[in-house]
């Protein structure tokens, strides 16, 4: 599949997602951009904006194999990642996989279980595999966590360490949709849409289809100016008073992988500036760890990510 072929069918599959889930056609594009660059996405958003939903409805329309985890305080590992049951027929322990054996895996209320539950989707989320008894088991491909967490509530939840924020590739905060498109959203529902069947909705494409436009990712070119810029924008993330710690070498990875999604996401073959200024948010607002000083000033990481764009020189040359 060519970035062209590519882009047209992300189109389409942004559209039909868009038709459910009404005024976060952002949103969508970002996950989509997230999925191209095979990488993990953290929605960040007060209950009921409908995160749930564009995962159920992504997963029905690009073909893929879906999973629920609800993260509860009581969740155990092995819940997410399988164990070993005796079977008595052939008097031996037989593996028996757990939900994170899915293309397309919504870990729901991520913050609400302990880290070592938390824990036990690092090596998933990493090296696409789970360990366990020995034995070390591939996950499908493609391969997709996307984890919703509420930004309201405190009681009850357990902040995510950096090492597993680390593992996501973007974090995206979802607001709520505009006065138009939630009248949409009723109409929708006094038509007969039910949010829970989407028996219905199109399948578009097929696993190998999502595993080909990965791969056209790959096609897109990226100048040492764009390379430059970003290193400029990671590095400068190291040295901004505000921030205690910058981001990592994953961080100019990840900026890396969403430029040139966006670009195919775009119908282009290379990569501009713009490609990377759009995704800087999602990809280091995360990873950044403020001075104190800071935080009680009520200084936000976005607001350190936006003073960060302004100060790094942009690239004349893109192509």
């Amino acid at each position: 599949m060519n970035i062209e072929q590519a882009s047209q069918v992300l189109q389409r599959v942004a559209s039909e997602v868009g038709r459910v889930v009404i005024g976060q056609d952002e949103l969508v594009e970002q996950v989509l951009i997230g999925l191209l660059a095979r990488g993990h996405v953290l929605l960040e958003g007060v209950p009921g904006l409908g995160k749930t939903l564009l995962v159920k409805a992504l997963a029905q329309t690009l073909g893929l194999s879906f999973r629920r985890i609800q993260f509860t305080p009581d969740l155990m590992p092995s819940d997410v990642t399988g164990s070993s049951v005796y079977n008595a027929k052939l008097t031996e322990f037989t593996f028996v996989p757990g939900p994170v054996f899915a293309q397309l895996v919504l870990a729901d209320e991520i913050n609400r279980a302990p880290a070592k539950t938390q824990s036990s989707l690092l090596e998933a989320m990493q090296d696409r595999s789970v360990s366990s008894d020995g034995v070390t088991r591939p996950l499908p491909q493609p391969f997709l966590v996307i984890a919703t967490q509420n930004p309201v509530e405190s009681q009850g939840t357990y902040p995510l360490p950096e090492a597993q924020l680390d593992r996501f590739l973007l974090k995206l905060q979802i607001n709520y949709p505009g006065k138009a498109a939630e009248f949409a959203l009723l109409k929708n529902y006094v038509a007969g849409f039910d949010s829970n069947r989407l028996e219905g909705f199109p399948q578009l494409l097929q696993q190998e289809h999502v595993v080909a436009m990965q791969d056209a990712v790959s096609q897109v070119r990226v100048t040492d100016e764009i390379l430059d810029y970003i290193t400029s924008i990671v590095d400068r993330s190291r040295h901004f008073p505000a921030v205690a710690i910058g981001a990592s070498p994953r961080a100019s990875i990840g900026l890396l992988a969403v430029s040139r999604a966006q670009a195919v996401l775009r119908g282009r073959d290379f990569v501009v500036p713009d490609d990377v200024k759009a995704h800087a948010h999602g990809v280091l607002r995360h990873r950044l760890v403020l001075q104190p000083d800071a935080e009680l000033e009520g200084t936000s990481a976005d607001a350190c990510v936006d003073a960060i764009l302004r100060e790094v020189p942009v690239p004349k040359t893109a192509a």
